[in-house]
């Protein structure tokens, strides 16, 4: 398994950061690019869609600079998650400006069309697609994606069921490109079970809503920081596909975590509960079941630089324990 130029040796970390619908914006981006991990932010967070060429500038335009003031630095590439459903009426404009800028990364969620992948590699950039199953992995690869991000069981916000390790698997047995793993990841040791599982990066969200530079609401990281794996139920309710969700946002927002109906696929939100207006995201947060190793809100480079010792010490470990064995 081999990384794609843009990528290799460019990274600090093994990791990705997820794109999180609200929460993350350039001031996120930029210090997980800093920190050595890529970025990323969903184009539709920038509102309206012209900021979306000026949230773009400002990313390389200040991570070159900081670059400059710190040439033995490792300044990741940063990447855009695009929702290519045909739901999403700013595809077309977002996606002229992702060209115009030439966004090394591109993330497509929620269908794989083959003239976004086209219109990406004419300038050079790579496609990595959501999915969360081999089956559409397959369907991915087969319209021009370059790699696969795996979003298994306990990923935050949409995740599918299938076990981290059993889906990884079912998708190296024949593609051999960038696969990049999710799924209740928030520790170095993680990461580095990711790694050993047949991933080229792990995927990482939840742990990143924390942060102080996150664009989250303060109630939202500090239950970050408060729940575990308990806390997280799945449910369809609130988008029409099913997803990963904190149990004390719903149950503040009036609902019955225990009890919640079934939606459809066609649903793009959730009514009214009530007089009450409950919105996905807004009003029920999205987590993975990895946020019981977050213990402290910290800014991207402290968490990083823990992933880091974490992800060095588990190494460490994993090759006395080798050593041993021997």
């Amino acid at each position: 398994m081999t990384l794609p130029p843009t990528l290799a040796g460019r990274l600090a970390l093994p990791v990705l950061g997820s794109p999180l619908f609200i929460c993350s914006g350039p001031e996120l981006v930029m210090a997980q690019c800093r920190a050595g991990i890529i970025g990323s932010f969903p184009a539709l967070n920038a509102r309206p869609a012209s900021m979306l060429s000026d949230w773009l500038d400002r990313i390389e335009d200040e991570n070159a600079a900081y670059q400059r003031a710190n040439p033995d630095a490792v300044v990741a590439p940063y990447a855009v998650n695009q929702i290519v459903h045909r739901s999403n009426d700013r595809l077309e404009l977002d996606m002229q400006v992702i060209v115009d800028h030439r966004v090394p990364i591109v993330i497509t969620s929620l269908g794989a069309r083959p003239e976004i992948n086209e219109a990406v590699h004419s300038y050079g950039g790579i496609v990595l697609h959501d999915v969360i199953s081999d089956e559409f992995a397959h369907k991915a690869v087969d319209k021009g994606a370059d790699g696969i991000i795996a979003v298994a069981a306990g990923a935050g916000g949409h995740a599918g069921t299938q076990s981290p390790f059993a889906l990884v698997q079912e998708i190296r047995a024949w593609f051999d490109g960038p696969v990049v793993l999710s799924g209740a990841i928030a520790h170095g040791r993680s990461i580095l079970a990711a790694l050993a599982a047949g991933a080229d990066l792990a995927y990482i969200g939840s742990a990143f809503i924390s942060t102080a530079e996150a664009n989250a609401d303060p109630g939202y990281k500090k239950m970050i920081v408060d729940s575990a794996a308990r806390d997280i139920v799945y449910s369809n309710l609130f988008t029409g596909v099913h997803g990963n969700y904190l149990r004390p946002s719903i149950i503040a927002a009036g609902l019955d975590p225990d009890n919640l109906p079934e939606s459809d696929a066609s649903a793009m939100d959730f009514g009214s509960n009530g007089n009450m207006k409950v919105k996905a995201w807004k009003d029920i947060w999205g987590a993975g079941q990895g946020i019981g190793a977050i213990h402290d809100s910290l800014t991207v480079a402290e968490l990083v630089a823990t992933f880091r010792a974490q992800y060095n010490e588990a190494l460490d470990l994993l090759e006395a324990r080798t050593l041993v064995s021997r």
